[in-house]
């Protein structure tokens, strides 16, 4: 059997009957708050338009994407959100070494960002700062975001990413311990990476971390990578639950908390995330049907 074909009948008939199981469970999970599930372009080469067409047709509640500095690229996406009825999560952030630079890119991007009269964001996502910047400028990102956030009424996030500054748990604790009104967008999947663990010795420090989350990005990572294969093979069940019990706490502490809405991004993504076979480098998987199932197994178990 070549490649191709082993892929194809792999996935054919890959059992599901794990997700099953999660559904199952939607009756002690459900949440009396509207759940909005995004979907990401990262990996796809549509037009933001055949994109937001796409998502709209699988049931995707609206997407979340990179803020656009370009004008014209800004009205591409206001344009395709108005036209197909969807809503938006902005993603900024800041890149290279210099922390001054890197701290005027972010500020101003979240100032656009939140601003715009346009489109008003479900909230923003920062990429913040850097894993080897000193405590105290990553510091100053997070009281700027604050300060944004009160200003503004959007909640400005920080994802726990792997280079950022909230690339540990234990590093997280620190920053959420000295702002208590720290949000986090909870990418959780890179701690297991990190950790090279499903957090079984992190318990207080991933507790404290779910107190915080404002949106969570549903990516299941393993011990050894952020991003399984494919969620839908029963090797990974164990994993897929354990991602869903911090999800699962992380929902009902902003439930708690006042919160009206609930929010989710699919964020499975292409290779090198997702894995491929060796000399063809051919995914292992479809990354369009891994995030949809995805969407459909968060809207059953939540809604």
């Amino acid at each position: 059997m070549n490649r191709r074909n082993f892929v194809k009948n792999s996935l054919a008939t890959a059992p599901l009957a794990f997700s099953k199981g999660l559904m199952e469970n939607k009756p002690s999970h459900k949440v009396d708050v509207p759940v909005l599930v995004l979907a990401t372009n990262w990996g796809f080469s549509w037009t933001v338009d055949e994109f937001c067409a796409k998502a709209k047709a699988e049931g995707y509640d609206g997407i979340e994407m990179w803020w656009q500095t370009d004008p014209v690229k800004q009205k591409a996406v206001f344009d395709a959100l108005q036209k197909h009825e969807m809503q938006i999560g902005f993603l900024c952030g800041g890149n290279g070494p210099d922390f001054e630079k890197h701290q005027s890119a972010f500020q101003n991007a979240i100032k656009q960002a939140s601003t715009n009269q346009t489109q008003k964001p479900l909230y923003i996502n920062c990429h913040s700062g850097k894993d080897y910047f000193e405590f105290e400028q990553n510091s100053k990102l997070i009281e700027f975001t604050i300060d944004q956030t009160a200003k503004t009424g959007i909640s400005v996030l920080h994802e726990t990413h792997r280079s950022r500054m909230c690339f540990a748990a234990h590093v997280t604790r620190k920053f959420l311990d000295k702002y208590p009104k720290m949000g986090l967008t909870l990418d959780i999947s890179h701690w297991t990476n990190v950790h090279e663990s499903l957090l079984e010795d992190q318990e207080e420090n991933v507790a404290k971390a779910l107190e915080r989350v404002g949106h969570i990005h549903a990516r299941v990572g393993h011990q050894e990578g952020p991003q399984v294969n494919d969620p839908r093979a029963p090797e990974w069940e164990k994993t897929v639950a354990r991602h869903f019990e911090w999800w699962d706490k992380a929902l009902e502490n902003q439930i708690k908390n006042g919160a009206n809405r609930v929010t989710f991004l699919t964020e499975f993504g292409p290779p090198n995330y997702l894995p491929t076979l060796p000399f063809s480098n051919m995914p292992v998987a479809n990354l369009w049907d891994i995030n949809v199932h995805m969407l459909k197994t968060i809207k059953a178990r939540y809604q």
